[in-house]
């Protein structure tokens, strides 16, 4: 690597780094990438893609169990998991390759090791073998992520007590799994392993599961879980995890502030994440950090000139496509252009667990509190014909209308493939559309994408096949 000198300089190549390093280049920015492990960040390598490979495996196993219902009979159904965690690997590979090619295809330029920031527009990357470069740019942009969160003296060691990182890597299947957490990242990883036949607790210290979503699908979600026969305790929290011979001894405080010792094979930690601040030369550069997050304006900037921040390094939502959309915003706002800063409101969160929990927007009570008056509707699964054709009648698409303006404000979805059905909702949401623009539109039949019509129409009174 012969230059030194860039106009944009990127720590972090995850879904944030990368993205905006593309913009930037397609804007004519000479461009470089300080990554220190793996171009596709944590997202590609260790979150969104390799658990949704694993979730699909658990998931046929789960359709296997069940095809006696299609007419059809397979044999017995074993679990290779050797060969289970090895398919995911090699998606998040091939996904890290085509990152690689992407920047290669953009002229940007990748340096591997520890970016900082080093005064004066320089950028310090230190290699494992200790060796030093210095970079130069007109404007840095960090994008270095964050990491899972511990818990006093419940500390993550990689053998008993996972992360995310030792959840997606097992070598044999725990028969009982405790996950404190209930947020997308548990409940993701208790459906896996549940699917794949572990007994699996969850500990969760608020009052519901899902405690971000509607209270309504979370209430919906509890049902099914429990029914599908996870243990799942809210209102509780982990005092303690001990050894036990050969398991792990968990004890929990229940709600009647009574406690209860479990014993498990495997404890998994998703209790939150915090932003990968340390030691990357904000506070000599004067950056603030609150929270364990860099504060920024909407487009990403610091503050401090030519420092700026995307990503999970700056807060919630941590999620990639959040990030990716703001790099393009900060990239643009460097350029001079008129940059669309991402509206947090607008943001769809996906849950892969089975089933599947995806909303955008605000929630029944939120939209309440916030001085709406409101109108929702509600369609149930069963009601769906293609729905019952996939034999997948457990679910419910709620909307959160302006009782007085039309403006969808929120729509809330558990069940299958709401994943790739919020996206439709994503989409009224940022065209502002009202009840009428929804109404007005022609759904495809038979698809599960008609209960969003039908949940609009039953918000005001008009729903057809309820």
């Amino acid at each position: 690597m012969a230059r030194t000198e860039y106009d944009l300089a990127v720590i972090g190549g995850g879904p944030g780094g990368y993205v905006a390093a593309i913009r930037a280049a397609q804007l004519g920015m000479r461009t470089a990438v300080v990554e220190r492990e793996h171009l596709g960040g944590i997202c590609l390598n260790w979150g969104c893609i390799p658990t949704k490979a694993l979730l699909r495996s658990s998931e046929l196993r789960h359709l296997l169990a069940e095809v006696d219902v299609h007419g059809l009979t397979v044999g017995r159904v074993s679990v290779d998991v050797e060969r289970l965690v090895a398919r995911s690997r090699g998606v998040a590979s091939q996904l890290t390759r085509g990152v690689a090619h992407l920047l290669k295809k953009h002229k940007v330029d990748v340096i591997e090791g520890t970016g900082s920031l080093a005064g004066d527009g320089r950028i310090r990357v230190m290699r494992d073998d200790k060796d030093e470069i210095l970079l130069s740019a007109a404007h840095t942009i960090v994008a270095t992520g964050a990491r899972a969160r511990a818990l006093p003296g419940i500390e993550p060691d990689g053998k008993g007590i996972w992360t995310y990182r030792e959840a997606l890597l097992p070598d044999t299947l725990p028969k009982r799994l405790l996950v404190i957490g209930s947020g997308a990242i548990g409940m993701e990883f208790a459906s896996f392993f549940h699917d794949l036949g572990s007994e699996v607790t969850v500990v969760e210290v608020q009052d519901r599961i899902l405690p971000n979503e509607d209270a309504e699908i979370s209430a919906f979600a509890e049902k099914t879980f429990t029914a599908q026969g996870m243990r799942l305790l809210t209102n509780s929290t982990v005092q303690s995890v001990g050894a036990r011979g050969r398991a792990l001894a968990v004890t929990v405080e229940l709600p009647d502030q009574t406690t209860d010792t479990l014993s498990v094979s495997k404890v998994i930690l998703a209790v939150g994440i915090t932003g990968n601040v340390e030691g990357i030369g904000l506070e000599e550069a004067g950056v603030k950090v609150e929270h364990g997050h860099i504060s920024t304006d909407p487009i990403g900037a610091t503050g401090i000139p030519g420092i700026h921040a995307i990503g999970d390094v700056t807060g919630p939502p941590w999620l990639a496509h959040k990030a990716s959309h703001e790099g393009i915003a900060c990239v643009e706002g460097i350029a001079g252009m008129e940059p669309h800063a991402p509206d947090t409101s607008r943001i769809p969160a996906c849950t892969y667990c089975r089933p599947q929990v995806a909303s955008i927007g605000l929630t029944e009570a939120a939209a309440v509190a916030a001085g709406h008056e409101v109108k929702v509707g509600r369609f149930p699964f069963l009601g769906n014909g293609k729905a019952i054709a996939l034999g997948e009648p457990e679910g419910l698409v709620k909307t959160v209308f302006d009782a007085g303006t039309g403006e969808l404000l929120g729509a809330h979805m558990i069940g299958a493939e709401v994943t790739e059905l919020i996206q439709g909702f994503a989409i009224a949401r940022t065209m502002e559309a009202t009840e009428l623009d929804l109404m007005h539109t022609v759904f495809p039949h038979p698809t599960l994408s008609e209960m969003m019509h039908e949940s609009t129409l039953q918000a005001f009174g008009r729903a057809i096949h309820i």
